[in-house]
């Protein structure tokens, strides 16, 4: 059995079984996809939701200090450059989904999958090691992400109730332990498929915080009566010229970390349904959503610089910049909880899928890895518990809860995955299945256009990787495992 195809045969919808009686040999085609598979049901709004779900995330909050590091001509620059190598790449990665024919050809249902058909070779272990550890990084990132913003509802009505005279320090593992436990319940969700619900609330709730940042922004400028800032970022004086080296290819990080999802871009096209073709609901559904996230990055990250000029936080609704209105934080704080919730499921399904699958493919005669328990819910459609899913998933929870209270440095590990992700899994892989794809000729001018982009954000991966690790290695000194406070 090769990894994406389905390894159990008791999830046919409850209809199916309805028109068992109906002789036409077509019938099968109102239940089925040209692959066997279930009838997919997502379109361009459901497809945009998922993207939005999983870009506009924790690395939102990060932007008013990248840009902060970088200026007012190099930020939004950098992030405009970001913004365009992501939505071009996307296009050619959405090529891919299918091999051949762009309407018949063979689906590939994982990012794995279409390397291992366009590429083949050592290329779909490197890319599954990256993609893999990548998805691992991500959800230790929206562990801690989390705790940050439990922790600011809770310091925000102790600051209230104190008048500012308790400094509200606090533990962050209850809050990571909680939001495991949430995980770990949310884990059970079997497919993308089944993820439509929560990622339009995790898509408004996303919506939500972003549209307070940047009203609080607002506000905050107009306060000030001027515009906070300048032209080449955080002064000499307030950073050593080392540190606003190695802060500069951090933001670069911060920034790529923004603009991640194509990891999970294939997965996500495997949800929608034909005709149209899949690419070109994608093509759509990608330009949406870069459009709509950038307007709201570049907002977000120029007002939160404009309000605090080098003094941005890292985090800039947890950064404790504004006390007041602090039930306008708590709200916001809110949402960014839920959302995170959302978004780590629509990151972490790929990488569940993989385990299930490999593991299905090895021991094939398990019931406990293939079968299925169905317990009966009057009024509901049978539940299909998998012992092998229920237990794979809640070590993966735990795994990545662990670590993040190991690790609990937000700016620095928001970076770091960023950069390691963005090159190889953004743009180098697309570019290379795209040319494998359609056979473009060695030394051609797309050929060498498409070298050059590819060259260049190598450059950007590793200054943004090195800035990244000075940074997590300057918090590494100056933490205690599982004693984080904020």
């Amino acid at each position: 059995m090769k990894m994406g195809e389905n390894t159990t045969k008791n999830h046919l919808p409850p209809q199916a079984f309805s028109v068992s009686v109906d002789t036409d040999p077509q019938s099968d085609s109102k239940w089925f996809d040209d692959d066997g598979r279930p009838k997919r049901t997502g379109n361009v709004w459901t497809a945009s939701a998922h993207i939005i779900t999983a870009v506009i995330g924790s690395g939102v909050l990060s932007l008013a200090w990248a840009i902060g590091q970088l200026g007012w001509i190099a930020g939004p620059a950098v992030m405009l450059l970001f913004s365009f190598v992501t939505y071009y790449t996307s296009i050619l990665l959405s090529a891919c989904y299918r091999s051949g024919d762009p309407v018949n050809g063979k689906r590939n249902y994982t990012y794995m999958d279409a390397v291992r058909v366009n590429l083949g070779g050592v290329k779909v272990k490197i890319c599954g090691f990256v993609q893999y550890v990548n998805l691992f990084g991500v959800a230790i990132g929206y562990t801690i992400a989390s705790s940050i913003s439990m922790m600011a509802i809770k310091r925000s009505n102790c600051f209230h109730q104190s008048g500012g005279k308790d400094p509200c320090h606090m533990n962050a593992n209850p809050y990571m332990i909680g939001f495991g436990i949430a995980e770990i319940l949310l884990s059970q969700i079997p497919g993308f498929d089944q993820l439509h619900w929560l990622s339009l609330v995790a898509a408004v709730m996303s919506f939500t915080y972003s549209t307070i940042g940047l009203g609080l922004g607002i506000g905050k400028v107009i306060e000030n009566k001027r515009v906070r800032g300048s032209l080449t970022g955080i002064s000499i004086g307030t950073v050593t010229q080392t540190q606003k080296m190695w802060k500069s290819f951090q933001a670069l990080g911060s920034i790529a970390f923004a603009y991640s999802y194509s990891v999970i871009l294939i997965e996500i096209q495997d949800s929608v349904k034909a005709p149209p073709s899949e690419a070109k609901t994608m093509k759509k559904a990608t330009l949406i959503s870069v459009v709509v996230t950038t307007l709201f990055y570049m907002s977000c990250g120029c007002f939160g610089y404009a309000s605090f000029g080098d003094q941005s936080p890292t985090n800039l609704l947890t950064g404790f910049g504004f006390y007041n209105p602090y039930w306008l934080l708590d709200i916001a704080n809110t949402a960014i909880v839920i959302h995170l919730v959302g978004a780590y499921q629509v990151y972490c399904q790929p990488l569940f899928a993989f385990i299930e699958k490999e593991a299905a493919r090895r021991f094939p005669d398990s019931d406990f890895v293939t079968k299925d328990i169905k317990i009966s819910i009057p009024g509901l459609r049978p539940l299909n518990i998998n012992l092998f899913r229920m237990v794979s998933r809640t070590i993966f929870v735990v795994i990545s809860t662990v670590i993040s209270m190991l690790l609990p440095f937000f700016s620095d590990v928001v970076s770091l995955l960023g950069a390691l992700g963005f090159w190889p899994l953004t743009v180098y892989f697309p570019v290379e299945m795209y040319i494998s794809q359609k056979k473009i000729p060695k030394w051609s001018t797309r050929w060498l256009c498409l070298q050059i982009l590819s060259v260049a954000c190598l450059i950007i991966t590793i200054a943004a990787a090195a800035g990244s690790i000075a940074g997590v290695i300057d918090d590494v000194k100056t933490t205690k495992p599982f004693k984080t406070s904020y």
